[in-house]
């Protein structure tokens, strides 16, 4: 079982009341309440099976909750059906995996700029700007492949963010990266996302990661610290 409390900061570009997930009888998380505004960044820290991937991927609308509700600029995500949801995601959602979840058959250049042509709205210019944001100026061509770890996470991270989302979601960015490359993402997620103003929540269990965060919330099996 599994509850969680935070200070609520002022004009919330994202909110979440009474969020709770059960599988049957079993709770993965409940009592839940977050508020993140606009430009803020929130970790969302705990040890392994107290449910922050769940919890994450709720707020990104991919799984489903059984009580409670999240509220993104004012839009309710329970009141939406899948190709709403698929649609406020391609709108308003980055989201950075763990695991990268590059597709190996495009280059690097294709793969950032995936979100802006699934908007209908390709910008070549701005994919390279990204590109160069993230430390990959000159790569755009190559295949997955052929880049490191740390460099297929920045490509994962200018994705999440070529299209200005108001919502950024990073589930264990740092998880799979040694500890300097680690802390250059960590840069990359903070300072990217502060310039295109959005909401950023980061789930890990790494306490080196959540010190980067504005506000910190635990979850853990015994409540909320």
């Amino acid at each position: 079982m599994t509850s969680a409390q935070v200070t609520e900061p002022h004009h919330p570009a994202l909110v979440v009341h009474q969020l709770a997930k059960r599988y049957g009888q079993t709770p993965v998380f409940q009592g839940v309440n977050l508020e993140v505004a606009a430009g803020e960044f929130v970790a969302i820290v705990g040890e392994s099976g107290v449910g922050k991937s769940s919890l994450l991927n709720c707020l990104a609308g991919l799984d489903s909750w059984s009580e409670g509700r999240i509220e993104h600029q004012g839009t309710d995500l329970s009141r939406l059906n899948e190709a709403q949801l698929a649609f406020w995601r391609r709108a308003h959602l980055g989201f950075v995996f763990q695991a990268f979840h590059v597709l190996p058959h495009l280059d690097v250049a294709q793969n950032v700029g995936l979100p802006l042509l699934l908007l209908n709205r390709p910008d070549p210019q701005r994919v390279q700007d990204m590109l160069t944001a993230v430390g990959l100026h000159g790569l755009g061509q190559r295949l997955p492949a052929e880049l490191s770890g740390g460099q297929l996470q920045r490509v994962a991270i200018a994705r999440a963010l070529v299209h200005r989302p108001g919502l950024l979601l990073a589930d264990e960015p740092t998880g799979n990266l040694d500890p300097s490359t680690a802390g250059q993402v960590m840069d990359l997620l903070q300072s990217q996302a502060r310039q295109t103003g959005a909401a950023v929540v980061l789930v890990t269990h790494s306490q080196a990661a959540a010190t980067r965060a504005d506000r910190v919330l635990q979850l853990t099996a015994s409540g909320c610290q």
